[in-house]
């Protein structure tokens, strides 16, 4: 007689993918890959992990891709209730505080996604925020999520944090830190078989938000 077989189920799953954040003095960087996966198939070599919540802030998503739409709707209908509340759109820093009640709600059944919002803040100042999948949050200068993450943060520990140099050399300009990201989705898309095809970059300042895309490995 065959032995019984065991069959597991999970309500989650890791579709792949790397972001990336930097905060400048009057503005942010996120970029993004655009590669959906799981395990060794690719679903689709076009799917933006990011969505722009307002006029100075967009947010990153890496994890599960069913969740984090899910989480994107849900955040754009809050601000929207802000929006009609308050006559004006939300700051970056009122977002970032609403993103983590919300994570923070489901915290006993979680959004499988791992978040980076960036934008600018009221004073002007660029500002990024890295998230747990259960809202504990943080802002910091630069951080980065999702399956790559961990080739990405020593690049910028080194070039942005200039961490164990004798001599720090001056800070990035802008055009350096966009070209940056770029150079650190393409090393990743070496190494990380979930990181790939294309990238985004979205560079958020006091007038706006301007995006660009650029190509990656697509095997």
């Amino acid at each position: 007689m065959q032995a019984p077989m065991e069959h597991g189920w999970s309500p989650y799953a890791d579709n792949g993918g790397t972001c990336l954040g930097v905060a400048g003095d009057d503005y942010a960087v996120l970029a993004a890959d655009t590669r959906m996966s799981t395990g060794y198939r690719i679903h689709t070599r076009n799917s933006s992990k990011v969505t722009q919540l307002t006029d100075k802030c967009v947010i990153a998503s890496c994890g599960m891709k069913s969740d984090a739409i899910t989480l994107h709707r849900f955040l754009k209908a809050r601000i929207v209730m802000y929006e009609h509340k308050h006559r004006r759109q939300p700051n970056v820093t009122a977002i970032a505080q609403m993103l983590s009640t919300m994570l923070y709600y489901k915290r006993f059944f979680p959004y499988y996604t791992f978040n980076v919002l960036a934008g600018v803040d009221s004073e002007g100042k660029g500002a990024v925020y890295h998230y747990d999948a259960i809202g504990s949050f943080e802002r910091v200068p630069y951080t980065t999520s999702g399956s790559g993450s961990s080739l990405v943060m020593g690049v910028l520990d080194c070039q942005l944090g200039q961490n164990n140099q004798t001599k720090p050399g001056p800070p990035l300009t802008k055009e350096e830190v966009i070209e940056l990201g770029k150079d650190c989705l393409s090393s990743v898309g070496e190494r990380d078989i979930f990181t790939g095809d294309g990238g985004e970059i979205f560079i958020i300042s006091s007038a706006g938000v301007t995006t660009a895309t650029f190509e990656l490995k697509q095997d």
